[in-house]
């Protein structure tokens, strides 16, 4: 059968892209006709496979997306954001069935447009897919809608080695912009008293990255905290090797990758309580916003390695169940369930 996923930009940095690239794949290596499909141009191009068994088109044009979709053989769409959504769905042939993902939280859709978005579109697509149980629930019951879904996102590899936890290093990974709130991770850092040889390392880069560097400084730890750039997505499993923490403070998180990737090393993280994909990734919680108590979790696994292993081993037990294999199982059930 054929599969398509379609963003809004499908090859910027991001974890909706990481997702889509990665589940194409999957699906391509178990012989379904994959295609991923970006509604606009990326800047800044970023690669997730090397080597892929999926079909990768751009069409920036109504027309040329309707001309797409019909020489694509019966299946299903995958339209990956509400965006996505509104722009799409009326150009899908009756061959494609039309499936809506949301990679946010309940909190953050009823806090923007994408409530109101997503009670007006999503009830009309074959599915709704959402990250976790929790919100899948919420969106059932406030947004009122009859055909909800949950489809975790999934490991790209499971790797064979863990972490010693023994690296006197926190890290964070993500983009450097504002929803991501890397300035919260600074602050727990420095108010978690860790001392050196503790380092902070922040992989990625973005617009904040100045005013960041900045920050620390001002926070007393400018010197300990560590500005890497841009890893490439291949180099990423010996950062979490030489891990001993994962911290992310963002505003708000659908299911994040890093922290499934962070427990398949067996490394412990700290997180905000944002969203009930975030607590299905079983991190140390903090509540949102809650720089004092973040730190105060971050120092209680800087002063003891033995909590850091208890806590490393629990998460890779439970990110067992994030393995793709399982994923691609699930969203091949998703299919049969939606032919019956």
């Amino acid at each position: 059968m054929s599969v398509v996923f379609a963003c809004m930009d499908a090859d910027t940095l991001g974890g909706i892209q990481q997702v889509t690239h990665t589940l194409a794949q999957g699906l391509a290596e178990r012989g379904h006709e994959v295609h991923v499909i970006g509604l606009q141009r990326s800047r800044s191009p970023f690669t997730y496979v090397e080597r892929p068994q999926y079909h990768r088109h751009v069409v920036t044009s109504g027309r040329k997306a309707r001309r797409l979709l019909a020489a694509i053989g019966p299946g299903y769409a995958i339209m990956t954001s509400p965006s996505v959504v509104i722009k799409l769905s009326e150009l899908l042939p009756a061959t494609l069935r039309p499936i809506g993902q949301y990679h946010g939280s309940y909190d953050h859709a009823r806090g923007c447009w994408h409530l109101g978005s997503i009670r007006k579109h999503y009830p009309n697509l074959d599915q709704a897919v959402f990250l976790s149980e929790d919100d899948a629930w919420r969106f059932s019951e406030h947004a009122l809608l009859p055909n909800t879904w949950t489809l975790p996102n999934p490991l790209a590899v499971w790797p064979e080695r863990t972490s010693m936890l023994a690296s006197p290093r926190v890290i964070g990974v993500g983009r450097m912009e504002g929803v991501k709130r890397f300035d919260r991770l600074i602050s727990a850092f420095a108010c978690s008293g860790a001392p050196p040889p503790w380092e902070l390392h922040l992989i990625g880069d973005g617009a904040e990255r100045e005013r960041l560097r900045a920050h620390a400084d001002a926070e007393g730890v400018g010197d300990r905290v560590v500005f890497r750039g841009l890893v490439p997505a291949a180099d990423l499993p010996a950062e979490y090797l030489n891990a001993a923490i994962l911290g992310l403070t963002s505003e708000h998180e659908g299911l994040p990758i890093v922290l499934l990737e962070s427990g398949a090393h067996g490394v412990p993280s700290v997180a905000f309580d944002v969203s009930g994909g975030v607590r299905s990734a079983g991190p140390v919680l903090a509540p949102p916003g809650d720089v004092d108590t973040f730190g105060a979790e971050l120092a209680r696994l800087t002063n003891s390695v033995e909590e850091r292993r208890r806590l490393g081993s629990a998460a890779r037990a439970r990110a067992e169940a994030f393995r793709l294999d399982h994923v691609l199982d699930r969203w091949e059930r998703l299919f049969a369930h939606i032919e019956r």
